[in-house]
């Protein structure tokens, strides 16, 4: 007999109820199927930084400092997020501070990379003779104001000087700190540069490894940047110290002062060092690119 598509209508309808009718249980789910189902991660994408040569200084702690390997997850580190953490629609990292813990022989807190040639050792410097580069771009994102009007004042890099340990044992010092040759301020939307110079040019060994031997001078960048980029470079060569702001302007030292500073190591540094006490002050500053090479 030929089935008509009334009589295949007729089959269907009682397969489904068939089917229906056997339980009034929703199918359990399936156990087997959990371990296939993929977590949700948040792409961090590439590193705007390279932080292999860097370690970051946290305002907590004693302080707490993260060094390479460890620095280069920073985009999941729950310890660093607060402070140093990325901005991914300007594409840069954000270093966030406010006042808390500090460094031995300062009073101010800072999130701020130090470098290290040797990743996760702070004992291979560099000479002025041996020389170094360092160039980022930057920009002021936020920071308190002084009852004054005026807004408080941040470092964003530095060149750090180092005593050796024999010169540390000469002068009686406890730890290895020297005087930094160099700081990059952001001065009331201004770009302050202040280098260190001899008190007396003719100071003799080891009394010339003294901070008391060294003052400062300042001078300053003529051109505005207030919370837009600009682009800082330092480069250090035998006797000469270059900086130069937004390819543009450039203060050069090369005199008896940065003659006899060779008799340093140092180091580069870069970030945000606040220079507040006020428990309401607080700056963040956002970098987009930053490269050292010596």
């Amino acid at each position: 007999m030929k089935a008509t598509p009334l009589f295949y209508n007729w089959l269907l309808a009682l397969a489904v109820c068939a089917s229906a009718c056997t339980s009034t249980e929703p199918n359990p789910p399936n156990p087997g199927n959990m371990d296939e189902v993929e977590p949700i991660v948040e792409e961090t994408g590439d590193a705007i930084i390279d932080l292999s040569n860097w370690k970051v200084t946290l305002p907590i702690g004693r302080p707490t400092e993260v060094e390479p390997p460890e620095i280069l997850t920073y985009q999941s580190n729950a310890v660093i997020q607060p402070y140093m953490y990325d901005d991914v629609e300007e594409r840069a990292v954000v270093f966030y501070t406010k006042p808390g813990s500090t460094t031995q022989n300062s009073s101010y807190s800072r999130t701020e990379l130090r470098e290290q040639m040797v990743p996760g050792s702070n004992n291979t410097n560099w000479t002025f003779e041996q020389g170094g580069r360092m160039r980022g771009t930057l920009r002021l994102d936020e920071i308190s104001e002084k009852p004054n009007g005026d807004f408080d004042r941040i470092i964003v890099m530095q060149i750090h000087g180092r005593l050796t340990n024999a010169q540390r044992d000469e002068i009686g010092e406890d730890d290895n700190n020297a005087p930094p040759v160099l700081k990059i301020y952001w001065n009331n939307g201004r770009i302050r540069v202040e280098r260190k110079v001899l008190k007396d040019l003719n100071v003799a060994y080891p009394d010339i490894l003294k901070k008391g031997a060294w003052t400062d001078e300042s001078i300053w960048f003529s051109e505005r940047v207030d919370k837009e980029k600009f682009t800082i470079e330092i480069i250090v060569k035998g006797t000469r110290m270059q900086v130069i702001m937004n390819d543009t302007e450039e203060l050069v030292f090369d005199d008896i002062h940065t003659e006899k500073w060779n008799i340093f190591e140092n180091y580069f540094k870069a970030g945000n060092y606040l220079i507040s006490t006020d428990p309401s002050s607080f700056a963040s500053v956002k970098y987009y690119d930053l490269e050292v090479s010596h």
